[in-house]
């Protein structure tokens, strides 16, 4: 594929703004395990390679292990690996990111709030939001595995 525009010269002040987001998640509640596996749940649903490398990488940083970090794309069939406050965020990712096939539903908003409060369940839905406009960045300017975005 041929590379397409840089984010970082044709829209600077987007950047920024991008950035901006990734502060305010930075100073949230969720927890850096928990911001990673988003970020690789939504990048594998969005088919975004570079997000999905990135993210991986972090988590092996931050000390997740190799085991759940493959099981993410299959993290309903992976019984004992993930906690149920992870399953709910997983199923938060999955209904933020396909929100064209029915949204953050009723029944996966009542489960998060057995294990986390309205801010949190914010917090989480905004990390949701934030990857999934860096993937459609990365997926429209063609980024390819090891360049830098910004």
């Amino acid at each position: 594929m041929k590379k397409r525009f840089s984010i970082k010269t044709a829209a600077p002040n987007a950047l920024k703004a991008l950035i901006g987001l990734e502060n305010y998640l930075a100073q949230t509640s969720i927890s850096k395990t928990t911001k990673e596996l988003i970020k690789i749940r939504a990048s594998q649903i969005n088919g975004c390679a570079f997000c999905i490398e990135i993210h991986t990488q972090d988590a092996f940083s931050n000390g997740e292990k190799s085991q759940r970090i493959f099981l993410v794309s299959a993290w309903k069939e992976a019984d004992g690996i993930f906690t149920d406050e992870e399953k709910v965020v997983f199923q938060i990712t999955e209904e933020v990111t396909m929100i064209h096939q029915n949204g953050l539903s009723d029944a996966t908003y009542e489960k998060a709030l057995q294990f986390f409060s309205e801010e949190q369940i914010s917090e989480i839905v905004m990390a949701v939001i934030t990857i999934n406009v860096w993937n459609r960045v990365a997926l429209s300017s063609r980024l390819q595995i090891g360049e830098r975005l910004a």
